[in-house]
């Protein structure tokens, strides 16, 4: 495969672009990016997708975002076709997944909304009911499905993602241990619940680490610059001071449910700042800072 110079240089700068978003994680990605090079330089299997991975590790580390950030960097926006595992944990959920020929209005409800190039991410794959593996396990080894309809999809140009909180709760007990020992026990886990057949046929296995105190803080700074930037992009102008993540952690921190809750505080803390400056007549600008109580924000001119 020939490459543009600036096609080559996006894939050399990879690593650096995905660290940039994605915090404490820089040992899975560069793990990763490697096969996703592979796959753009046309390195991969022939008659298989692009390449496969499964994710594993607790809840909020950024299994799912560094899917997302990787899907739109190598493909563009809105490239990812997500199917969530807990919605198809029996068996007649299947005709929802691959499409009914006597309702084909449930179609693109599964892979018949696949088109062009992208990235299939099944989430939670250890939801999934057998028959719905079965289903995987052929994509991963031919990159084709026909569904309900006939119609024959391929996946060849496709990147597929699985992900599991399997060993999860282990990763919360080992607070000391190397991460050579907890990707370890985390990958028996794994191979305990999930058939062979999967692992056999994934190009790329990885543990996400847990994010630790100073990872969530890092974190919180980058939530609160993105929130900022996204306000921004509807005409406010918050100037966040450098004591408001200290309100955000405060409110955000959990370490068992990752980076999650950091988000959401992020958005509800500075939200709140701007609706009570709008609602006091103000335009939202000005500079963001920590309330006097300490436990919210507010707009600089918030108090008239």
């Amino acid at each position: 495969m020939t490459l543009t110079n600036d096609q080559r240089d996006r894939l050399q700068t990879l690593p650096a672009r995905l660290k940039a978003i994605i915090t404490g994680q820089d040992r899975v990605i560069d793990q990763v990016v490697e096969r996703l090079q592979h796959g753009e330089l046309g390195l991969g299997a022939p008659g298989r997708p692009k390449a496969s991975f499964l994710f594993l590790g607790p809840t909020g580390v950024g299994k799912t975002e560094l899917t997302l950030q990787f899907t739109a960097d190598l493909l563009g926006p809105n490239r990812v076709v997500r199917l969530d595992m807990s919605e198809y944990q029996t068996a007649d959920r299947l005709g929802l997944l691959l499409g009914s020929a006597n309702e084909p209005g449930r179609v693109a409800e599964g892979f018949d909304a696949c088109a062009g190039r992208g990235t299939l991410l099944f989430d939670e794959i250890e939801k999934a009911h057998p028959r719905v593996l079965d289903v995987l396990l052929q994509l991963l080894d031919a990159a084709r499905l026909t569904t309900g309809r006939n119609r024959v999809l391929d996946f060849s140009d496709w990147y597929v993602v699985l992900t599991s909180n399997i060993g999860g709760p282990r990763l919360m007990t080992l607070r000391k241990s190397k991460y050579e020992t907890m990707e370890r026990l985390v990958r028996q886990d794994a191979q305990r619940e999930l058939r062979p057949e999967i692992f056999a046929r994934i190009t790329l296995t990885v543990v996400f680490a847990k994010l630790d105190y100073d990872a969530q803080c890092t974190i919180a700074r980058g939530l609160i610059d993105r929130e900022c930037v996204a306000l921004a992009g509807r005409g406010f102008a918050l100037a966040p001071s450098g004591s408001v993540s200290d309100v955000v952690i405060q409110r955000g921190y959990h370490e068992r449910l990752g980076a999650r809750p950091m988000r959401d505080a992020a958005e509800l803390l500075i939200r709140n700042a701007l609706a009570r400056d709008l609602l006091c007549g103000g335009a939202g600008v000005g500079p963001l800072r920590p309330h006097p109580d300490g436990n919210q924000l507010e707009l600089g001119l918030a108090h008239r």
